[in-house]
């Protein structure tokens, strides 16, 4: 699988500096403006900018932080990771999208998706028990907005459009644009139906479960007669060193967004034996290059997917770490996992 595409996902956690007092959001940004940068240097083929709106991550809003990635880059494809389509303008997004595109000269791509956080909803005005139709609708409209043609629609959860035309165009004609399923066999049968390549978030537990979802939507798209894209997944990870390096760099800054956040969901402190659990059988790739390499190209296999991004940080890891991380899985984690899946 020569042609596998690799890529680093981050929500701008808020890192700690190498003293160990956390950084501001502004300079939380700024890092991951350098980490990108550094990704492209190191031949990464995808940085992906998810959105989130709570108090441990710096990323609202992905495409403006990819705006300025943009300038300082030549090559790396250019992502969010997810929008947050369903508390989002369809318009807007396809306008602000359309905007990166230009300024990267055409490295723009968006995974739309309906969010596992539910901060944006208030926020902007918008009420949860819409939950599912809002996403429903507004994809219907991006889709039809990917055609870069005049769009009359109609809905309920926006006013129409008749025969509007949206500017700017994309130099291509179209606008990559993924959807990214958190395991709904609903929300793979809705990507198939709309002909999308399918993002799967796979954050726990053994990938082979989610064989079953790649077979669905293959599925899906023959009987809706739309295109079967090569599937992509991303998990979570750390690279250092070592595995014992990996894991004490990362476990900290883990347990602590983790129980976070847990809390608010009614979970139960997670627990080390879980976190080592999860490393050695289920969806999380931290350890020394080699012990990543090993897994990904493992899962890579298990499921034939066409793309692996890791999501490169996990709560307050310290900026050296996450420059050290990045930089093994652009010079040895990535060739590894060519070779051995060549092999």
């Amino acid at each position: 699988m020569s042609d596998l595409v690799f890529g680093l996902d981050t929500f701008g956690d808020v890192p700690e500096d190498d003293s160990g007092v956390l950084v501001s959001h502004g300079r939380s940004i700024r890092q991951t403006v350098a980490e990108a940068v550094l990704a492209d240097d190191l031949g990464v083929d995808v940085l992906a900018l998810g959105e989130h709106h709570r108090p441990e991550y710096s990323v609202s809003t992905p495409e403006t932080v990819l705006a300025g990635i943009a300038t300082r880059t030549r090559r790396i494809r250019l992502s969010s990771g997810v929008t947050v389509l369903s508390s989002d303008d369809p318009v807007r997004v396809f306008q602000r999208f359309a905007t990166l595109d230009a300024l990267s000269e055409g490295r723009a791509e968006i995974i739309l998706g309906r969010g596992s956080f539910t901060e944006s909803f208030p926020l902007f005005g918008y009420d949860l028990a819409d939950y599912d139709v809002l996403f429903e609708e507004k994809l219907d409209l991006f889709v039809r907005l990917l055609k870069e043609e005049p769009v009359t629609w109609k809905g309920t959860v926006r006013a129409p459009l008749d025969n509007a035309e949206v500017y700017p165009t994309t130099e291509s004609g179209r606008l990559p644009t993924w959807v990214g399923v958190g395991g709904s066999p609903q929300s793979v049968v809705r990507t198939a139906r709309h002909g999308l390549p399918l993002m799967i978030a796979i954050i726990g537990g053994a990938p082979t479960r989610f064989a079953p979802y790649i077979d669905l939507y293959e599925r899906a798209t023959a009987q809706f007669g739309t295109t079967a894209h090569p599937v992509a997944m991303h998990s979570p990870g750390f690279v250092a060193d070592t595995d014992e390096e990996a894991r004490e760099a990362h476990w900290p800054g883990y347990r602590v967004i983790r129980d976070r956040i847990g809390a608010l969901r009614g979970w139960p402190s997670v627990r080390r034996e879980e976190y080592e659990a999860e490393i050695a059988h289920g969806s999380m790739y931290v350890g020394s290059p080699e012990t990543v390499a090993r897994k990904i190209a493992a899962a890579v296999r298990t499921l034939q997917v066409g793309r692996f991004d890791l999501i490169y940080t996990s709560g307050s890891q310290s900026v050296s770490n996450r420059l050290r991380s990045v930089e093994l899985y652009g010079t040895k984690v990535i060739p590894m996992v060519r070779d051995l899946l060549a092999g």
